[in-house]
C-alpha cells in the first residue's frame, strides 16, 4: 500500500500547521493584539501570584525574602484557626453571602422576566440602562450614595421620615439595620447586570414554545413558569454553582465603604481580616493562609455544587 504524502514526510505536516498559525495571525492580528492586554492581565494578577503562596508555610520576613524565609509548614494555619478573629471573621462571610445569594440571586431573574414582558422598545431600553448603571459605579461612589441617602442626622430618607413626624432610623449606625442595608445596596447594584445574561438566554428559547403554549390557554404567568423558566434553567444552575463558589469571599470593597465605627458586628469579614493581617499589620504569612484557605473552601464548594447539579441531570460547569 501507499503511504500517505503526510506519513512519507511527517516534516511536512508539521510546516503546514506552522504555516496555517502564520496565515491565522496574519488575517486576525487586531483580534490578537486586543487579547493580548487581557491575557497578560490574567497572567500578572492571576497566576503569578501563585507563587507567593508559600509564603503561607513560611516564617515570611520580607528583608530574608522567599528563599531564605524559615519554612514552618502547617504551623500557620494553626496559629490563624486559633484566632477569634478567625471564627467571628469565617461566620460573618458565610452571613452576608448567603443573604446575599438568598435575596440577590432571584432578582435578576425576576428582572429578566419582566424586562422580556415590555414591548415597547424604548421603555425597554431605558429601563435597562437605569438597571446596569450602578454595576459601573465604584463601591466608594456607591458609599457615599448611600450615606447622604441614609445617615441619621442629613441623610434624605431620614430627613422625608422626620418631616413625616417619625423618629430617624439609624440604617448605617446600627449592626441589625446596617445588615439589611448592606444586603438591599448589594442585591440594587447588582439585579441589573445579571439580567444581561438572563435576557441573552431568554432569547434564545424557541418561540413555537410560547404559541404552543398559547394554543394550550396558558398566559403569560404560565408561559413565564412552564416554557421561559425551564428553558433557562441550565443557565440559572450553572450561574447558581459559580455564585455558590462565593460563600466564603465576598467584596472587601463593599464593607469598607458601607462600614463605620458604630456598627462593627458584621463588617469583620475574611477579605477584611486579609487586608488587616496582610496590610495594616505586617502579618503576611498569616494573610496568605487565611486567603488560601478561602479559596480552598470555595473551590471545593464549587466542585461540591457541580458534582449535585450533575447528579441531578443538569449539565454543571465541566
Amino acid at each position: 500500500m501507499k503511504r500517505s504524502e503526510t506519513q512519507r514526510n511527517p516534516g511536512s505536516l508539521n510546516q503546514s500547521k506552522k504555516n496555517g498559525i502564520l496565515r491565522y495571525l496574519q488575517r486576525d492580528w487586531q483580534l490578537y493584539v486586543l487579547m493580548f492586554l487581557p491575557m497578560l492581565f490574567i497572567l500578572v494578577f492571576k497566576f503569578l501570584p501563585y507563587s507567593g503562596l508559600s509564603i503561607a508555610f513560611k516564617d515570611y520576613k520580607v528583608a530574608k525574602g522567599y528563599a531564605g524565609s524559615e519554612w514552618v509548614g502547617f504551623s500557620i494555619f494553626q496559629k490563624v484557626f486559633g484566632k477569634r478573629d478567625f471564627g467571628q471573621a469565617v461566620g460573618n462571610t458565610l452571613l452576608l453571602n448567603v443573604l446575599d445569594l438568598v435575596f440577590g440571586f432571584p432578582m435578576p431573574i425576576i428582572l429578566a422576566l419582566i424586562l422580556n414582558e415590555i414591548k415597547n422598545r424604548y421603555f425597554k431600553s431605558v429601563v435597562q440602562t437605569l438597571l446596569y448603571l450602578p454595576h459601573f459605579l465604584s463601591w466608594v461612589i456607591i458609599g457615599g450614595i448611600g450615606y447622604s441617602l441614609f445617615s441619621v442626622s442629613s441623610g434624605v430618607v431620614n430627613v422625608l421620615i422626620q418631616n413625616a413626624g417619625n423618629s430617624p432610623i439609624p440604617f448605617l449606625q446600627d449592626n441589625t439595620w446596617w445588615l439589611i442595608s448592606y444586603v438591599l445596596i448589594g442585591v440594587w447594584q447588582s439585579m441589573g447586570w445579571g439580567t444581561i445574561i438572563y435576557l441573552a438566554a431568554i432569547t434564545g428559547v424557541n418561540s413555537e414554545l410560547y404559541e404552543a403554549a398559547r394554543v394550550d390557554g396558558a398566559g403569560r404567568l404560565k408561559q413565564c413558569l412552564h416554557v421561559t423558566i425551564p428553558c433557562i434553567r441550565s443557565t440559572i444552575v450553572t450561574l447558581l454553582i459559580m455564585n455558590l463558589g462565593k460563600l466564603m469571599g465576598g467584596s472587601f470593597e463593599r464593607i469598607y465603604a458601607l462600614a463605620n465605627a458604630k456598627a462593627t458586628e458584621y463588617t469583620t469579614t475574611i477579605p477584611v481580616l486579609v487586608y488587616r493581617w496582610g496590610i495594616e499589620s505586617g502579618k503576611f504569612s498569616e494573610a496568605t493562609a487565611l486567603g488560601l484557605f478561602q479559596s480552598v473552601i470555595g473551590l471545593a464548594l464549587v466542585i461540591g455544587a457541580d458534582y449535585i447539579a450533575k447528579r441531578l441531570g443538569e449539565d454543571g460547569l465541566i
